[in-house]
């Protein structure tokens, strides 16, 4: 019987993920890197189920500046930064991400983490109690994402003080929902 059991649970594991269950994990959370934390140990998409940030050349950014700093509330000479990534579980590409954030708004710590590390923007930034505020979400891709796009999320990262820590387009892939 707890064989049997045991065969059941692994047929239900290996069953392929609907977009709605997908997109409800992701509106569960602030943090879309926590959400993929869990997706991913749910899914069983890797061993060990740990989200890394890969970071993608620096090129240009595909929003213009004056837009980033509209949406950062700061002002044109503050800095502002971008993080490019690809999050990663195990080899499966789950996320393609933009993350336009204020440098200022972050420890020292914060800032030399999110330059020289695989540590996701979303588990560097928790200490600050972020919440999410979605903008835009749309059912497959719209620029910049990439061709096999899922589901792509537009949205700002907001600090308890009301101050804009991040501006984010997520793009999420295919790999997402495969058993």
């Amino acid at each position: 019987m707890a064989f049997s059991l045991v065969l059941a649970l692994a047929a239900a594991t290996a069953q392929p993920a609907t977009l709605a269950e997908f997109e409800a994990k992701l509106e569960s959370h602030d943090s879309a890197t926590q959400a993929l934390d869990e997706w991913c140990e749910k899914r069983h998409l890797a061993d060990p189920a740990v989200i890394k940030a890969q970071l993608k050349a620096k090129g240009r950014s595909p929003i213009p500046p004056v837009t980033i700093r509209r949406m950062l509330t700061i002002g044109r000479g503050d800095a502002y930064a971008l993080r490019h990534v690809d999050l990663v579980c195990g080899t499966k590409v789950l996320s393609v991400a933009w993350n336009w954030y204020n440098p200022a708004r972050l420890t020292t710590e914060m800032n030399a983490a999110l330059a020289e590390s695989d540590v996701p923007f979303g588990k560097v930034t928790a200490p600050l109690k972020f919440r999410r505020a979605p903008l835009k979400t749309v059912k497959g891709r719209i620029a910049p994402c990439p061709a096999k796009t899922i589901s792509t999320h537009r949205a700002l990262l907001v600090l308890p003080d009301g101050n804009t820590l991040a501006y984010v387009i997520e793009c999420y892939t295919a790999a997402n929902l495969k058993p």
